[in-house]
Parts: structure tokens; C-alpha cells; sequence
């Protein structure tokens, strides 16, 4: 089993903001996913996440979003953790990383959060790193726009960086889908 989890904040407010990008590359996916019969989202009120599902080479794949805004995401990974009685090697988190230049992601293993506050949560929650994460660069080549990190992720892409941003949602998805087939 894999559990894949996208960060983000719920809302049309946040919606297309820097900090959700882990709810964009997994609605992209889920779309993706539609060959092997995913179901649609649902409010999943026990998980306080709104998930969809499907099973790919005998290999149940549950894709989470956490309705719990990004700074508690880690409530709704337990839940459903503890639900499906996965261990933290089982889930995948996929997470905005002001580090990070737009258009570079790394997949990486049993990580420190580096001040990433949903990344914490997760680690606070279920009371490991041992997780794997792909961390999703959303920098600006321009170092003012960051001055604030607060307004800098909650902010929208710019025109110029949509293009960007399309290659690395597809881009990630290549790396999800190495992960899961």
C-alpha cells in the first residue's frame, strides 16, 4: 500500500498559491490515474482529508489531501496511517520547498522537516521521518520577491513561471509514478 499526500491549504483562496503545489501535482495524478479506475475525490470526514483511491498492480494507492490546513497536516496522515495500518515507509508526501528553485524536485528519504511547518506536523504526528518526500522547488530566481516567506508562498505564480511550473507537476508525476509501479 501507498498512501500519497499533498500538501496544501484547503480553499479557492489558497488554491493556486506557491504553498499548494502539493494539491496540484496530486489532482494531476489523480486525473492521470483515471486509466487504473481511481475514484473521485471525497470529504472524508474521518481523516479530516479528502481522498481518492485505486489499486495498480495489486498495490492499493490512496492519494490524501489534508483538509487540516498545511501547519496540521500531520493530523490527517496519522488518521488515515493508523486506519490502513501502514508503517511511514508506505507514505509519500509531496511539499512546496522555498529552497528549492522552481522547476527542481528531490526525492528524498527519512529527512529532518528544514523548517517546513506541514513536514513537522507529519514528523510530530506519526512520530517518525522514515517517510519519503519529493520536495517540489517553488523559488524565485528572484531573491526579493522571498523577503517575506509568509506572502512569498501564499502567493501565486507568475505568468512567467506557469510554464515552469507545468513541467514540474509533470515531471513529479514521473517520479510518483517510478515510486508506486
Amino acid at each position: 500500500m501507498k498512501i500519497i499526500v499533498g500538501l496544501g491549504n484547503p480553499g479557492k483562496k489558497y488554491q493556486k498559491t506557491r504553498h499548494n503545489v502539493g494539491f496540484m501535482i496530486l489532482e494531476k495524478l489523480q486525473e492521470e490515474l483515471k486509466i487504473y479506475g481511481i475514484s473521485d475525490w471525497q470529504l472524508n470526514k474521518k481523516f479530516n482529508a479528502e481522498t481518492s483511491g485505486t489499486t495498480i498492480k495489486g498495490e492499493k494507492i490512496i492519494l490524501v489531501k489534508p483538509m487540516t490546513f498545511m501547519n496540521a497536516s500531520g493530523q490527517a496522515v496519522q488518521l488515515i496511517a493508523h486506519f490502513y495500518k501502514t508503517t511511514p515507509k508506505d507514505i509519500i508526501v509531496i511539499h512546496d520547498d522555498k529552497d528549492l528553485t522552481l522547476g527542481i524536485i528531490k526525492v528524498q528519504e527519512d529527512r529532518g522537516h528544514a523548517g517546513h511547518n506541514g513536514i513537522k506536523s507529519i514528523i510530530n504526528n506519526i512520530k517518525s521521518k522514515d517517510f519519503t518526500r519529493l520536495r517540489i522547488g517553488i523559488a524565485s530566481e528572484n531573491e526579493k520577491k522571498m523577503t517575506n516567506t509568509a506572502k512569498f508562498v501564499l502567493g501565486r505564480f507568475s505568468i512567467f513561471e506557469k510554464s515552469k511550473l507545468q513541467q514540474t507537476i509533470n515531471n513529479s508525476i514521473e517520479e510518483i509514478k517510478k515510486i508506486i509501479t
